[in-house]
């Protein structure tokens, strides 16, 4: 026979002076289906009511849950063995719906490409919101209308295509913000893209949100399509590209009228590349986007294709770039923006490239990355003033 364990959550309402009570269940997956647990992950998930968790016990062996899912309910995905993860071999397909919520956490899909988190359909009247924590994956693909993806802590082999939402301290391939079908439900917040690694590049191609691409250390980025009159960042990362290539390493190729493409802000990052067929820094091909470039060091000469807006940039600029350790030494040393706004969290001036700023790579890569709690967001003042109130906010994960 299989079990439910209950929960009981309570919840306040101070603002209704009233309380509510819910109900929501723990279910267990174990193979060998000890405790009443259940033997397969479909099972637990066609057993389960929206807003359960189902805890999920590794296999001793190492080996994988065989079977592909189908999530078509708000549920969370845990390990039931601390700081390990499960093996579920086959691919994740999530159903939208208006308000689903899916948390998958300590997942490893193995080295099989075929298997991927897979985003099946636009969400009608709403958004369905997944948020994957601390994973071993192959692709990941939640591009569909309304959407938001929030991925923290995670390595993922292949791709990262995504329509909205937030990555941080992931290491992947590429990682893409990517929609081909507008977003009619808008979420309130926008794109940002803070703390990862990427061996090939970050980029946009999307048109409904603005974006932020904060302290990654990646090979480039490509910005393909933007929100119409947006405002958007491209701020202290470091990019080192060590093959030589056609296009620049921050590279903009938009369609439309001049302006529509929105603003572009490029500062505080420390640049290195292999040139080949050019040897721009920065291209802003049909000069559609407005590029401001600023405080950016480069150990190339500082040049630019297209209409870009330039001051305080150095170019042949000695550092010395490693993308096994991610580290970016020399002249990049306080060599940013000398605003108290973008100050380090040293406080001194900030430095260009991924750890400089309050956003700085030190929030999402700990020196000890062993099993504790991680961060995967924060957001602290830059610049504090006397008689204002000081507002922070952070999230965490647990392993």
């Amino acid at each position: 026979m299989k079990i439910k364990m209950k929960k009981k959550l309570l919840f306040i309402a101070i603002a209704g002076l009233f309380n509510s009570m819910a109900n929501a269940a723990d279910l267990y997956v174990r193979a060998t289906g000890t405790g009443g647990a259940y033997t397969t992950v479909s099972a637990a998930i066609t057993a389960a009511n929206n807003g359960d968790r189902i805890i999920i016990q590794p296999k001793i062996d190492g080996s994988a849950y065989i079977e592909n899912l189908t999530i078509n309910k708000s549920l969370t995905f845990v390990s039931e063995t601390n700081y390990n993860k499960y093996f579920i071999k086959g691919t994740i397909n999530i159903n939208p719906a208006a308000g689903r919520v899916v948390t998958i956490s300590n997942l490893s899909s193995g080295n099989f490409t075929i298997y991927n988190i897979v985003a099946t359909g636009a969400t009608t009247g709403g958004r369905t919101t997944i948020n994957l924590f601390n994973c071993y994956l192959n692709n990941v693909d939640t591009t569909p209308a309304n959407t938001t993806t929030n991925m923290s802590g995670c390595t993922v082999s292949g791709y990262v295509f995504f329509s909205h939402g937030r990555m941080t301290g992931n290491r992947a391939q590429r990682i893409m913000a990517y929609n081909t079908s507008s977003d009619n439900s808008l979420a309130t917040n926008d794109i940002e893209i803070i703390g990862n690694a990427t061996s090939s590049t970050i980029g946009s191609q999307q048109t409904s949100y603005n974006f932020k691409f904060y302290n990654n250390f990646t090979s480039g980025f490509g910005i393909y399509n933007t929100k119409t009159s947006g405002t958007n960042e491209i701020l202290n990362n470091t990019i080192y590209e060590p093959n030589g290539g056609d296009i620049a390493p921050i590279h903009i190729s938009l369609n439309g009228d001049p302006g529509t493409g929105g603003n572009i802000t490029i500062m505080n990052n420390a640049i290195s590349f292999v040139v080949a067929q050019t040897n721009a820094c920065i291209q802003n091909i049909n000069s559609v986007a407005i590029v401001t470039a600023s405080y950016n060091v480069s150990t190339n000469a500082f040049v630019t294709e297209g209409t870009v807006t330039q001051s305080n940039n150095v170019g042949a600029a000695n550092m010395n770039f490693n993308n096994t350790t991610y580290t970016v030494t020399g002249a990049n040393v306080n060599a940013g923006n000398p605003a108290v706004s973008y100050t380090d969290l040293d406080l001194t001036r900030n430095d260009a490239g991924h750890y400089g700023g309050s956003n700085s790579w030190e929030n999402y890569w700990p020196v000890d990355g062993g099993n504790k709690a991680q961060i995967n967001y924060l957001v602290t003042p830059r610049v504090i003033t006397i008689g204002n109130t000081i507002n922070i906010s952070g999230s965490g994960f647990s392993k």
